[in-house]
């Protein structure tokens, strides 16, 4: 009888252990994470834009975001209607990711990047100011 009590306490102790660790561990918020770029200016014509995804708390990469909404426009210079198309590249460097556009023009670009990030629930979204020069 005492056995089976003893078993019994045990075995509740050990289910409390496992909610209370489980209730304290803590997850990382779609907000831990945030794009930057690698180079603030880039020269005007056809451009390689990098970006960096980084775990913020540690600064670590972040590689194989799914990254579904790309916009590239003029909004810091009073023309968003002022867009261009860009093309994802294969990049070597993880947490690194690389698009492929045109920019007609010199001055403020804004890139604004739609992203998953494996593991976590939300959508990462970001917008990043870049310069072309001549």
């Amino acid at each position: 009888m005492k056995n089976c009590i003893w078993a019994c306490c045990l075995q509740a102790a050990l289910i409390d252990v496992a909610i209370i660790g489980s209730a304290t561990h803590a997850y990382a918020d779609i907000k831990d994470y945030e794009f930057r770029l690698v180079d603030q200016t880039v020269r005007k014509g056809d451009a390689v834009i990098s970006v960096r995804l980084v775990h913020k708390p540690d600064g670590k990469p972040v590689p194989d975001a799914v990254i579904f909404a790309t916009r590239l426009d003029m909004a810091p210079d009073g023309m968003q209607e002022m867009a261009t198309k860009m093309a994802s590249m294969p990049s070597t460097e993880p947490g690194v990711y690389k698009f492929k556009a045109t920019l007609s023009m010199a001055g403020g670009w804004q890139l604004s990047l739609g992203a998953k990030v494996q593991g976590e629930t939300g959508t990462l979204e970001n917008k990043l100011l870049l310069k072309a020069t001549p």
